[in-house]
C-alpha cells in the first residue's frame, strides 16, 4: 500500500502549482487529488518495500534450487553419456 502522507504531500504539490483563484477551494481541491492519487494507486496493485524484499530473497533462494538442480542434471547425463 502507498503511504497515505506521500499521497498527501503529492497533492499539497500539486494544489500549490494552482493559480491564485483556485486556491480559495485549496481544500477541496487537495481532497479531490487526494482521492484521485489513492484511487490511481490502487489500481496500479503496489505492495510494500518489505513485501517486494521478501518475494526478492524467495526468489534468490529458488534461483539458487535451480541452479543446483541443473548441476545435478548435467552431472546425470554425463553419467549416462559415459556408460553408452
Amino acid at each position: 500500500m502507498i503511504n497515505p502522507a506521500l499521497i498527501a504531500k503529492i497533492g499539497q504539490q500539486i494544489s500549490s502549482l494552482m493559480p491564485e483563484q483556485a486556491k480559495a477551494t485549496q481544500q477541496e481541491v487537495e481532497r479531490n487529488i487526494h482521492a484521485v492519487l489513492q484511487s490511481a494507486f490502487a489500481k496500479l496493485d503496489l505492495v510494500t518495500r518489505d513485501e517486494f524484499e521478501a518475494q526478492k530473497a524467495v526468489l534468490g533462494r529458488t534461483r539458487e534450487k535451480v541452479d543446483q538442480l541443473e548441476l545435478q542434471i548435467t552431472a546425470l547425463e554425463q553419467q549416462l553419456t559415459d556408460k553408452d
